[in-house]
């Protein structure tokens, strides 16, 4: 099994002959490639993977809080390949995120049904993770924790499960252009179902203007691009406040529906498929899913796709606050074995 995992993190100010700068086209901005054989559905994965720390001018020595996972021949088998991406949030965020990345790793590889049904699986591992983080002395998880979104290449299937606010999109062609296949939902008070389903575990649903006193407490009317999105409280405290619905970790907020429950969603992969990205909201914080693919589908090169979406995702974050949360993107090629050609090569090219 070949596992490249971790927080690589780029200098928030990049010195003059630095191989960790956020660059351009045949630059790679210290992203990683890779290639790995899917003998079993006749194709060939080639990925890269970056991380950006993010930069708060408050406090200069924070570490990362990203982390993220790259194996290939996953539990000795040719055919299983995961992509992960873990986005800590808290004091205890970066602890958390590293945590949890080794934490499904080693469970994902115990479990006896990852190769017949990966969604239970998934479904068990992060659960476990969850249960083992709380127990971790090392870890204090309380009002900390960790988004997860993993993506499993099992033949010519693609499963990908999701905790939190973390995403996995796929770029498949139709009609003559490539379009964004979301393959994870945001799980965030945004959406009414998870909003109604923290509101029976007991929870109150308010922005940071609805609690102060600002607007009107039973208002649902928030905006994803303005002012502060609503966020999950206890019923009788100013806790814990997050801005999603589900996670690993955040003991205190399970108590008010902040639960480890992946959502999990399978798709084939066909001749359309030409691309999957896992990422971090510092990557779709400001950029749609049908941006990203439109950036990662102009590059030939998932490394160069990779450091021309962070370095985007880094001044858009820059033209609206004065910092920038951590950028982890996972770009992954999806290429048939015999020629090793997608659409996506003939859309760079211009041969359409």
């Amino acid at each position: 099994m070949g596992c490249a995992q971790g927080k690589c993190c780029l200098p928030r100010h990049p010195r003059r002959g630095s191989s960790c700068a956020v660059g351009g086209r045949g630059d790679h901005g210290g992203a990683t490639l890779g290639r790995a054989a899917v003998p079993g559905a006749g194709l060939v994965l080639e990925y890269a993977a970056l991380a950006v720390a993010g930069l708060y001018p408050d406090s200069p020595a924070r570490e990362s809080q990203d982390a993220h996972l790259v194996a290939t021949r996953f539990a000795g088998d040719p055919d299983l390949h995961l992509f992960a991406v873990f986005d800590g949030h808290g004091a205890a965020g970066a602890a958390c995120a590293g945590f949890a990345r080794d934490a499904l790793l080693r469970l994902l590889l115990a479990s006896p049904s990852l190769a017949a049904d990966p969604a239970a699986a998934f479904r068990e591992a992060m659960l476990g993770a969850n249960a083992e983080m709380h127990a971790a002395p090392g870890v204090d998880d309380s009002m900390s924790g960790t988004t997860a979104v993993a993506a499993l290449v099992a033949g010519g299937a693609l499963h990908v499960a999701n905790v939190g606010d973390s995403r996995a999109v796929a770029g498949v062609w139709r009609a003559g252009r490539v379009v964004a296949e979301d393959l994870s939902w945001d799980q965030t008070p945004f959406r009414a179902d998870e909003r109604a389903r923290v509101k029976a575990c007991g929870a109150r649903v308010m922005s940071v203007e609805q609690v102060e006193g600002m607007r009107d407490p039973e208002a649902e009317g928030w905006a994803p691009d303005e002012g502060d999105p609503p966020r999950v409280w206890a019923r009788d405290g100013l806790y814990p406040g997050t801005a999603f619905t589900r996670s690993l970790g955040d003991l205190a907020a399970e108590a008010v529906g902040v639960v480890a429950e992946p959502e999990v969603k399978s798709v084939e992969i066909t001749p359309s498929h030409l691309f999957f990205v896992v990422a971090s909201d510092g990557v779709f914080e400001f950029l749609s899913s049908q941006e990203v693919v439109d950036r990662v589908a102009t590059y030939p090169d998932p490394r160069d796709a990779c450091s021309a979406i962070a370095a985007e995702s880094y001044k858009l974050w820059l033209e609206h606050e004065n910092r920038t949360d951590d950028i982890t993107i996972v770009i992954v090629h999806i290429r048939d074995m015999e020629n090793g050609v997608t659409k996506q090569t003939m859309v760079v090219s211009g041969h359409q």
